[in-house]
């Protein structure tokens, strides 16, 4: 029990009148002790009439999971047993690092009758800004008596472990939406569309409309009318996921890591590549490869690459493009799509990077992508309102054009490449894939 910065102020606010009194006659200093005796009766009384700590319970209810990404709840329900008065009560929610924090949540607890005792339910925010196993530490709680004099504090261990993982539910929501339109899975071409691929699928009687050129003479004279070949685009393809995760991807990026943003992205496009019959692969590496996964098919094999990708730490090293992209170029075989998701600051220091993708691009197809910081682009096209405004956007028109060089550089050596924003890095990256499988160039 402390009092309050009200009774600390009505205590301060008895001394002038002390001191009028002491200048005006001797003897009424009696004045004075009367008002201190006064201030501590009904600070004491204030006290009595707060709620006791043994009469408070709580209850604590945190997710086990939050995708990154998302935002979770931390349910708390406080309860003054046998209390029938209202009770202000402040929280304060003492949380990981990596949760962001959120501010003194000021609630009242409120008599219900029929329970006798005062209740209320406090729902908090948790938002990771990371994945990992984070925890909820700690409920910090203040109140005060009805006069707002003395105060009491307390302090609930909670010791709560959230798991954040990747956004594996975003995942299922775009696909889902996907593969309900039927315009988009005539796109994928697993519909059975004359002249869409090159793979046989099936023969079926010529209607006027069809292409002419898909008739097949022999399968006619035998059924002794015409029929036309269907084709369906080839599966069966190797596509590898490769995954920097070095220094420069643990940067937060619209509140998130680059890294996380490249492991749903990577996750979307994995489900959509096993959806429609080709084998997907993951390669994680920083300064050193983190995890290797052979290509397999079947969607039974997403729940491999959700469990890889979530072991994939944040890391302050540099990445070795040399190390990776040679040890991709040893293992794999045959000739497959790599997607190599990551992140360079200037042509200076994307040099090397740039001469290792070029020497893998000779035996396989590679997708570069990147994120593009949006906050970067704001800088270089704001109107200069100051001389610290104009640095800005010179620097930051400075990186944009070193990044435009390089990405000219993979584009004209034959390297598939994105540079894009977070918000649209997912659609980016699978409407390329939809085009190199249109194309059939894997």
């Amino acid at each position: 029990m402390r009092p309050t910065l009200r009774a600390l102020l009505l205590f301060a606010g008895g001394i002038p009148a002390a001191l009028v009194a002491v200048l005006v006659h001797p003897r009424l200093w009696t004045v004075w002790l009367a008002y201190l005796a006064a201030v501590v009766v009904i600070g004491g009384l204030d006290a009595l009439l707060a709620l006791p700590r043994r009469r408070l319970a709580f209850e604590v209810e945190a997710p086990a999971q939050i995708f990154i990404g998302d935002r979770g709840v931390l349910r708390v329900t406080l309860r003054g047993r046998g209390w029938k008065r209202p009770a202000r009560v402040g929280l304060l929610a003492e949380l990981d690092d990596d949760l962001e924090p959120q501010p003194l949540a000021e609630v009242t607890l409120m008599p219900v009758p029929e329970a006798r005792h005062a209740e209320v339910v406090v729902e908090l925010p948790l938002v990771p800004r990371r994945r990992g196993n984070l925890e909820v530490v700690a409920l910090h709680l203040k109140w005060t008596g009805p006069m707002g004099l003395m105060e009491r504090r307390t302090i609930h261990v909670v010791g709560a472990r959230v798991a954040v993982v990747p956004n594996v539910g975003a995942v299922r929501a775009v696909a889902a939406r996907m593969f309900s339109s039927r315009e988009f899975l005539a796109g994928l071409k697993v519909e059975r569309y004359i002249g869409d691929g090159s793979e046989f699928e099936s023969l079926r009687e010529y209607v006027p409309g069809l292409d002419h050129r898909a008739i097949d003479w022999k399968a006619s004279a035998r059924h002794i009318k015409l029929l036309c070949q269907e084709f369906r685009a080839e599966r069966n393809h190797q596509v590898v996921m490769a995954i920097d995760a070095g220094h420069l991807m643990s940067e937060p990026l619209d509140g998130i890591p680059r890294l996380d943003h490249a492991i749903n992205a990577g996750l979307l496009l994995s489900w959509f590549c096993l959806r429609t019959g080709d084998r997907v692969g993951l390669v994680g590496f920083d300064d050193q490869i983190r995890t290797w996964a052979d290509p397999l098919g079947g969607v039974h094999n997403f729940a491999r690459l959700q469990h890889l990708t979530a072991d994939l730490a944040y890391r302050r090293v540099e990445t070795n493009f040399t190390l990776a992209l040679a040890e991709i170029t040893t293992r794999l075989r045959r000739r497959s799509l790599v997607v190599l998701i990551t992140d360079f600051l200037d042509t200076i220091t994307a040099e090397l990077m740039v001469e290792n993708v070029l020497r893998l691009s000779r035996r396989h197809l590679v997708l570069f992508v990147a994120l593009r910081d949006p906050g970067l682009e704001r800088r270089a096209l704001a109107v200069p309102r100051s001389v610290t405004t104009l640095h800005e956007a010179v620097v930051a028109n400075d990186f944009a054009r070193e990044r435009q060089i390089v990405i000219e550089r993979l584009r004209l050596a034959g390297v598939h490449c994105i540079d894009t924003e977070p918000a649209r890095f997912s659609m980016n990256l699978l409407n390329r894939y939809l085009d190199i499988k249109r194309r059939e160039l894997i």
